[in-house]
């Protein structure tokens, strides 16, 4: 596979303003956070609660910060920091598998114990190793995104009528099982062929928290890892995502909780996902996508865009995506059983260019 030269997207003034420790990372001026949470001491004590776990975790994660604030600023170079027999790292693994005893990666809290091969909405099983219905180097995401390396997982917490993935997320294929070592080393080959960042996808990233977070542990070069997702994962797997993560890649559907309990039977979802764009917005960089459902603008995309012009306008990338198609289900509900019409993109975009919204597609 030959190099892709994408560096123009990359010097685009949205990106370079809005991603710019992204952007970095790229060319390999800083590490990827997640080497840094590799090199934060912990030092396990017998047999720790989850509460003392979680406490631990939340005093690292400060020397993470002061760390990542050093060496963002070039007094600190990640070398000099040591190789911890048990880092940081390595209790976000703990506290991963904690909280599958009683499951709440997501905001569904199933509360089923996947680590006895229990099964929530998701009905993932395997968590120690990858279940992964497909990797490839993908050519066709965002220009500030692609050459990626998107990793699909099988099932997810949602069941989008209209999902384009059905066959992943809804269990229609059975996946291949694949040890995190393998993995990371399918990251490095992937980098070595011009991809230029890891992109966790599905079904939904969240369900496979465990198993992810085992293979980043053995990624042994610098690339930077982006979790793309429909984001409505747990405080706690938002906490665990805190040194992980690069970039967030939001799938923001839905501007109203009916629209999101109809179609993809998800209560609660504009709380949750407006406090995970809040959370993430802090924690990382973030693209946002919004997909365009027909007979949606005024439920669903303006309420969106209203709510990230207030909220993250200056944090965010925004993209207004106009290729739904209906699949799967959709042809039950008569809103969305058409393609997306010319007018409504053309609304769309033009509101979001009312509200100032840095997005990629303008």
């Amino acid at each position: 596979m030959p190099k892709y030269d994408h560096v123009e997207a990359l010097k685009a003034p949205a990106v370079k303003k809005t991603l710019p420790r992204y952007v970095r990372i790229i060319v390999e001026d800083l590490p990827a956070r997640f080497q840094i949470a590799k090199r934060i001491v912990f030092n396990p004590e017998g047999s720790m609660s989850t509460k003392k776990m979680w406490a631990e975790h939340d005093r690292l994660m400060q020397n993470f910060h002061q760390a990542q604030l050093m060496i963002d600023r070039g007094k600190l170079k990640l070398e000099e920091l040591e190789v911890p027999r048990f880092s940081l790292f390595d209790l976000k693994i703990l506290l991963a598998e904690d909280m599958l005893k009683s499951c709440k990666l997501c905001e569904r809290a199933c509360g089923v114990n996947r680590m006895a091969g229990e099964t929530g909405i998701c009905k993932v099983q395997e968590f120690e190793n990858c279940l992964v219905s497909s990797e490839f180097t993908h050519l066709g995401e965002e220009a500030h995104i692609s050459p990626s390396h998107t990793i699909f997982f099988m099932g997810c917490n949602f069941h989008c009528e209209f999902c384009q993935n059905f066959s992943i997320s809804q269990w229609y294929e059975h996946g291949v099982t694949v040890d995190p070592k393998m993995l990371a080393a399918v990251i490095k080959r992937r980098k070595s062929e011009g991809a230029m960042n890891v992109n966790w996808v599905g079904g939904e990233p969240t369900v496979h928290l465990p198993a992810i977070l085992k293979t980043i542990k053995h990624v042994d070069v610098n690339i930077p890892q982006i979790w793309n997702s429909n984001f409505y994962m747990s405080i706690g797997t938002m906490k665990l995502l805190d040194g992980v993560v690069d970039m967030f890649l939001s799938d923001f559907k839905y501007g109203n909780d009916n629209c999101a309990a109809a179609l993809s039977k998800a209560k609660n979802y504009f709380e949750v996902c407006t406090r995970n764009h809040l959370i993430a917005a802090e924690q990382a960089e973030l693209t946002v996508r919004h997909l365009l459902l027909p007979g949606h603008v005024e439920c669903c995309t303006k309420p969106v865009l209203n709510w990230l012009a207030k909220n993250v306008r200056g944090k965010a990338l925004v993209n207004i995506m106009n290729q739904y198609h209906p699949m799967y289900k959709a042809h039950e509900h008569t809103d969305i059983s058409r393609t997306v019409e010319k007018e409504e993109i053309e609304e769309a975009l033009n509101y979001a260019k009312k509200l100032k919204l840095n997005c990629t597609n303008l």
